[in-house]
């Protein structure tokens, strides 16, 4: 087998290679989820109340649960339930969960739900380096893609356990199909004639490019760059109906146009080529620069939702997968939609990439015709284009995306520390300062089963509250083990609760309590997403008056993206930002006392 360890021992994490032998089953070892004990996720919710809740609030939840987890109540009879459950499935949880936290969310996808990774600006500016990095990136993807379906990829390990990689195929060829009331994921690669075709979009204008060659081969690096200076080549101009905005407004809006828009034959085939294609690659004008100082945090915000109705996002189908983003003035990254994609595997993905782009062309190209690159049309009557007329995407968020330099992961380690924990607790103290009010924070991690997503984290505790209140020494570090064991009560409360609603009950009362709706209205969403460059992941709050703060440790740096929404007149992205390096600052300063 060959291992692809995440360490997360101190809260480090970084990749290695251990190679032997070839494993093409991503997930056989992986056990199934298992269902929390119900007193150890009861007691551990009332826990994670007390530091959100004055004393007779918290008393009378606690008499509301104790009610609930009586022996032979109504917790226990849907405990039973949920055991039933996952003696049948792989996992008990993931499909509810998610069809409850992305499928049935009416908000639009840009912002609110997709997250897009930034990368570091290429060293180039001009469309013709712009189109030969465009081919290594689809070059090295296609390898990537090889890869998983020969068996050569190398398994996620945490802590010396295989993690499960179910999704890494599902990567390719999946889409998002709005509907009216919820919206549902095909996979169009598991058909018997998989896709060989993947998108390309420049200047609001989509076109289908096959990248595999009449034999199956894939094509080679030179082969793509003719191919798409056929496609700049018939895309000079903007076109006057940006399609791809459609895919940026609410689900219910974006359902019924959807709908329209499939009436007719042709906008069929141009929609379904979009949709099975392998994934989709975005060639974006310039960001608009006003400082170097503001750049980065405009690059994210570009690659996030491409910078607004009159830049580029145009030139995104937000319901595909993955969609690649490169500019003309080098700045690239990703955009993937997470009803399907996660954050580790589009990680090791991104890994694969950045370690083929190293690399000179393998291959020498066919002396063999290409086809031209076939431009999809569509028919736009009235109605499709007053939709397009009202698509109009609001710019309502505030990025702010900056590198701390003053120390990185290693000055917690020295002191023994988790570098997640203390950037953790450096969060909260930097939110109480902004805010000054209690909060709830959360953090993703992937779980070590079998169709296994993502659990949330509760990083406030009492001793969190107190370090906050008086400075003191926190520990949080508890949490995480917790999640990785597959006892996140988050995901449990969850599916208790939709557990009663497939048995036709009433919904709970610990679930219409006041309690549960303050401990999951998510003020602050946060994520570490470590990686081996550069890189800084950015997505929207889950609150209108909430932040969402993504980070990535380097040794000797930690890289931050700060959003907020600016409807909010409470949030200020760059206000948190400068409290947070203020606090960062004064954390170095208790752990390193100038004489």
């Amino acid at each position: 087998m060959i291992l692809r360890k995440i360490h997360a021992g101190s809260g480090r994490a970084w990749l290695s290679r251990v190679s032997s032998r070839q494993e093409p089953c991503f997930f056989s070892s992986v056990p199934n989820q298992p269902v929390p004990p119900l007193a150890q996720t009861l007691q551990a919710y009332l826990k994670a109340l007390e530091p959100l809740l004055p004393p007779e609030e918290i008393n009378h939840t606690r008499r509301m649960v104790q009610e609930f987890g009586m022996p032979g109540g109504l917790g226990a009879k849907l405990q039973m339930g949920l055991e039933r459950r996952a003696r049948s499935t792989k996992n008990w949880i993931a499909p509810w969960w998610v069809q409850w936290a992305y499928l049935d969310s009416r908000q639009p996808l840009p912002v609110h739900s997709n997250p897009a990774i930034s990368l570091p600006r290429r060293d180039y500016n001009g469309w013709r380096s712009q189109l030969l990095f465009a081919s290594k990136l689809i070059a090295a993807v296609l390898d990537f893609k090889a890869k998983i379906n020969t068996g050569q990829l190398p398994v996620d390990d945490l802590r010396g356990k295989p993690l499960c990689m179910e999704l890494y195929p599902l990567l390719f060829s999946s889409c998002r199909i709005p509907g009216p009331k919820h919206d549902y994921v095909a996979h169009y690669g598991r058909s018997r004639r998989s896709p060989t075709h993947i998108t390309v979009v420049r200047n609001y204008q989509f076109f289908q490019l096959e990248v595999y060659n009449s034999d199956g081969s894939r094509m080679t690096e030179s082969q793509i760059h003719s191919q798409l200076l056929r496609i700049r080549s018939q895309s000079w101009k903007t076109d006057k109906e940006p399609m791809g905005i459609l895919t940026s407004e609410h689900r219910h809006t974006w359902g019924q146009a959807y709908n329209r828009l499939l009436k007719d034959k042709l906008n069929k085939e141009s929609v379904r080529l979009i949709e099975t294609g392998l994934f989709s690659l975005c060639l974006d004008s310039p960001v608009m620069r006003i400082s170097d100082e503001k750049y980065a945090s405009r690059k994210a915000a570009q690659i996030l939702h491409g910078g607004g109705t009159f830049s580029n996002s145009g030139n995104r189908w937000f319901d595909k997968t993955l969609q690649f983003v490169v500019g003309e003035d080098g700045s690239w990254g990703l955009l993937y939609e997470q009803a399907t994609a996660e954050g580790p595997p589009i990680a090791t993905l991104l890994d694969h990439i950045l370690d083929y782009c190293e690399k000179p062309d393998p291959k020498r190209a066919p002396l063999v015709p290409l086809p031209m690159p076939k431009k999809l049309y569509f028919h736009i009557d009235r109605e499709i284009k007053w939709d397009i007329e009202h698509a109009k995407l609001i710019n309502d968020l505030d990025v702010n995306v900056f590198n701390f330099k003053r120390f990185g992961k290693e000055l917690p380690k020295q002191h023994k520390l988790s570098p997640h924990s203390f950037i953790q607790v450096a969060l909260q103290l930097a939110y109480y300062r902004s805010v000054m009010i209690r909060y709830i924070i959360l953090f993703y991690h992937r779980m070590m089963f079998r169709g296994g997503r993502t659990e949330y984290i509760r990083s406030p505790t009492n001793q969190t509250l107190k370090f906050i209140l008086a400075f003191d020494d926190p520990s949080v570090s508890v949490r995480n083990v917790t999640a990785l064991k597959g006892h996140g009560i988050d995901s449990h409360l969850l599916g208790l609760k939709l557990q009663a609603i497939e048995e036709g009950l009433s919904v709970p009362k610990i679930f219409m309590d006041t309690a549960y709706g303050l401990a999951t209205h998510w003020k602050l969403r946060t994520g570490q997403v470590p990686a081996n460059t550069d890189s800084v992941m950015c997505f929207g709050p889950l609150v209108p008056d909430g932040y969402a703060v993504c980070y990535n440790p380097q040794a000797d740096h930690v890289h931050f993206s700060i959003t907020a929404f600016n409807c909010c007149e409470e949030t200020h992205a760059e206000t948190l930002a400068v409290t947070l390096k203020d606090t960062l600052c004064q954390l170095q300063e208790l752990l390193q006392p100038t004489v």
